[in-house]
């Protein structure tokens, strides 16, 4: 096919710099996810009920307005978006930075969570790229997120004894304006923008997500990951601290465990790509993790036993990671995909809020090893709603563009290119001259796309 395989200037630095501020914001927010459960115990206030509150809180306002900030980007433009959700973000970490008591960092975590910028900045790169190599630059924020995760688990606990619950507030603070500095400074203006299906929920598209049963599962799955992610934190920190390891020494055992996960991790990706076992690899994980979480709840472990259970349990959460979002943007319909990836998002942001509360009330009552014992139940659940998954279609994503092509052309056009053998979906967006297509490559002849690429009105 007649496309060029690498990314220009623009491509290159919108990779970089969008990468870059969602590594800043999760960075800050995955740093109090290992040490929170400890840190916050020197709050006024305290009680394990409002330490989970205060964990998961930030989730609660991401999830409401994950998908009004995409529609407000397509009203005020991506930009100025993205910049008032950084500084809600900055403000929220202030108000906690500030307070002595529990009540005053719930409210800034509730505020942090209210610049939910996600599919803003998906917007802005899908505006700054062209079609085929969109990709490239999502992979690269994915992968961003993921290296900002590992880490925040290894500098988070150092960070926190050095300069205390306060300073790692103050630090996000500093994280959170470096990051609008790269999108006022750095990062391109584009040149044009359209309404990205791919990036942004359509209004009317949500009862098609909520009936499509193998999306559903999915959402499910992603609600239920973060929700034991942050009911997890709420618990574990303490069984460190009964092994009587200080605070900043969490982070030699978080970096064994993350090297340790991913080299676990790596092989059961490949299994899951090359075979097309997605399914299959995703029960597995999913049952790492319910009897990681059980042997958690019933057997006192020696640290190089907790440091295994470990490995497995962020193996099996790092791989759901990496599945998920993959299988969500192969099985969505073409037309509704920025739709499927909102309701995504919002789950996943309302697991991490509920996740929190719930482990915190279980603490209170019934003491720490019931958060394990729950945690398994759930993913045991979690399991059970798997069986009837499916692995996503062999089929690449590919977007022919046609600028030159007038809107009243696209419906016979479309229609034209759905009976080509080896396209199994093709959806016209004529604002933006191109054709969004599902393609078999085993089956199709590339030469025959490449006419309509050089067609004109």
């Amino acid at each position: 096919m007649n496309k060029q395989s690498r990314m220009n200037k623009i491509e290159k630095k919108a990779a970089l710099t969008l990468s870059s501020v969602f590594a800043l914001r999760m960075l800050g927010l995955f740093m109090l996810l290992p040490v929170f459960a400890i840190a916050g115990k020197e709050l006024q206030g305290y009680t394990p009920e409002l330490i989970g509150i205060a964990v998961g809180a930030y989730g609660l306002t991401q999830a409401l307005f994950q998908i009004p900030f995409g529609w407000l980007s397509d009203r005020f433009g991506r930009k100025p978006i993205i910049i008032f959700g950084l500084l809600l973000f900055a403000l929220g970490s202030m108000v906690a930075a500030l307070s002595d008591h529990i009540y005053g960092v719930i409210a800034g975590r509730l505020l942090q969570g209210c610049g939910a910028i996600a599919s803003a900045v998906m917007a802005l790169a899908a505006d700054l790229s062209r079609d085929e190599q969109r990709t490239k630059i999502m992979a690269s924020i994915g992968m961003s997120i993921g290296a900002a995760f590992a880490l925040a688990m290894i500098i988070g606990p150092v960070l926190t004894q050095t300069l205390g619950l306060k300073g790692i507030f103050w630090a996000i603070t500093v994280l959170a304006f470096i990051a609008m500095a790269v999108i006022l400074l750095v990062t391109p203006n584009p040149k044009t923008q359209h309404i990205q299906r791919d990036a942004i929920a359509n209004k009317g598209q949500f009862a098609q997500i909520f009936k499509h049963t193998q999306l559903m599962r999915l959402n499910f799955g992603i609600f239920t990951l973060h929700f034991l992610l942050t009911s997890f934190f709420v618990a574990f920190p303490s069984r460190l601290n009964e092994l009587n390891i200080e605070l900043g020494d969490h982070s030699w055992v978080y970096l064994i465990t993350m090297l340790g996960a991913v080299i676990m991790m790596l092989p059961l990706i490949i299994i899951a790509e090359k075979y097309r076992q997605h399914a299959r690899v995703m029960l597995a994980g999913v049952m790492l993790i319910s009897l990681v979480q059980l042997v958690f709840g019933v057997v006192s472990l020696s640290l190089n036993w907790l440091v295994l259970s470990m490995i497995v349990f962020f193996a099996g959460f790092n791989l759901m990671e990496a599945l998920l979002p993959s299988m969500i943007s192969r099985i969505a319909p073409l037309s509704a995909k920025g739709t499927a990836l909102g309701v995504y998002s919002t789950c996943q942001f309302s697991g991490a809020f509920l996740g929190g509360p719930i482990a915190g009330i279980l603490v209170g009552l019934y003491g720490m090893n019931s958060v394990f014992l729950f945690g398994s139940a759930v993913a045991i659940i979690w399991a059970l709603v798997c069986i009837g998954l499916k692995s996503p279609p062999a089929l690449t994503a590919y977007t022919l563009t046609m600028p030159d092509i007038s809107s009243d052309a696209f419906p016979s056009l479309v229609e034209e290119i759905k009976a080509i053998e080896g396209v199994s979906e093709a959806v016209a967006l004529p604002e933006a001259g191109a054709v969004y297509l599902k393609l078999d490559k085993k089956r199709l002849d590339p030469s025959i796309l490449e006419k309509y690429s050089r067609r004109s009105a």
